[in-house]
């Protein structure tokens, strides 16, 4: 992955005084083309790496290999260390090697890049649906850049039901869900999340926030998450289905399904999940050759008034 290579290069970099095409192929099992390629991307990404040409050349960091990166600016070592946060596709190994080049960031700049590396989660499952890419909601980077410097902000917002309201608020982190961006938040009625596509207006207060000494964005996430599933599904399906039925039981149901263990008689055990027994019932009547829910009870009384509607509409 390429993202591993150029944070090994960068750790090279601040190891050495300076390292040639050469080497870093040598290091990294690549070719020297791929090697240049690598040191040219570093470069043009902001990264104050420069290139010294002939006899003895190389290429080196702004100001030395050793001068503990005191040359990258407050906006790219916030940029940099995003890459270690929970948000980041990069594998583990590349996330540890980030955190620990905070030690080596000049002090000004270390408690931003620490925020950086904690101020983001991405959870690609959008709530009842697919996956479906879009344009980031236009004051993600501001809220982003509050959370990360610790500031509140006044925070204008457009509720589901089109009312404004206006208020300050204490940003404590901004996490993705599917195409959905939202901004986690102490307000004075407690911890809140905010859908940031229909935020109208932030501006920083400059007031630094009050963060609880123990929060988790992931942690707080996760449970907040979970309350949301609990709130959009509120009625549980326990029920068996054929093996030759499952996948069909998925495309019908997608996220709100959870496959259990096998049965004595070879059918599989699952749980459903669903708004109303009455829109569940009626969403797997078209499953009934596969199906056999075994409750709750209200569940099994709508298949059995649909299945009664059904013989007598079409007897």
């Amino acid at each position: 992955m390429r993202t591993d290579r150029l944070v090994a290069i960068l750790l090279m970099l601040q190891r050495r005084e300076q390292v040639t095409a050469a080497e870093v192929a040598k290091e990294l099992e690549v070719s020297e083309r791929t090697a240049r390629r690598d040191l040219d991307a570093l470069a043009m990404s902001g990264i104050p790496v420069y290139s010294l040409q002939g006899r003895g050349g190389g290429w080196r960091l702004l100001g030395g290999g050793r001068t503990d990166l005191s040359g990258l600016t407050e906006s790219e070592a916030r940029a940099l260390f995003l890459v270690a946060g929970p948000a980041s596709a990069a594998t583990p190994p590349v996330k540890s090697a980030l955190r620990k080049l905070v030690r080596a960031l000049p002090e000004p700049f270390r408690a931003h890049a620490e925020a950086a590396a904690s101020s983001r989660v991405l959870d690609p499952q959008q709530w009842g649906a697919t996956r479906i890419d879009q344009q980031p909601p236009h004051f993600l980077d501001d809220l982003q850049d509050a959370v990360i410097r610790g500031v509140q902000v006044r925070l204008g917002y457009v509720d589901s039901q089109g009312a404004e309201t206006e208020r300050t608020v204490h940003p404590l982190g901004v996490v993705a869900k599917g195409p959905s961006w939202y901004l986690v938040a102490q307000a004075e009625s407690g911890r809140r999340t905010f859908r940031i596509d229909r935020v109208s207006s932030a501006g920083p207060t400059g007031d630094p926030v009050h963060r609880p000494a123990d929060f988790d964005l992931a942690e707080s996430w996760r449970q907040i998450a979970d309350e949301v599933d609990r709130r959009r599904s509120p009625v549980e399906i326990r029920a068996t289905c054929a093996p030759d039925g499952i996948d069909l039981l998925r495309i019908a149901v997608g996220a709100d399904l959870d496959i259990g263990g096998t049965t004595d008689d070879g059918r599989i055990t699952v749980v459903i999940r669903g708004p109303s027994e009455y829109g569940l019932a009626g969403h797997l009547a078209g499953l009934v050759e596969w199906l056999d829910v075994t409750s709750p009870q209200g569940v099994r009384d709508h298949l059995a008034a649909i299945g009664t509607a059904l013989a007598e509409r079409y007897r």
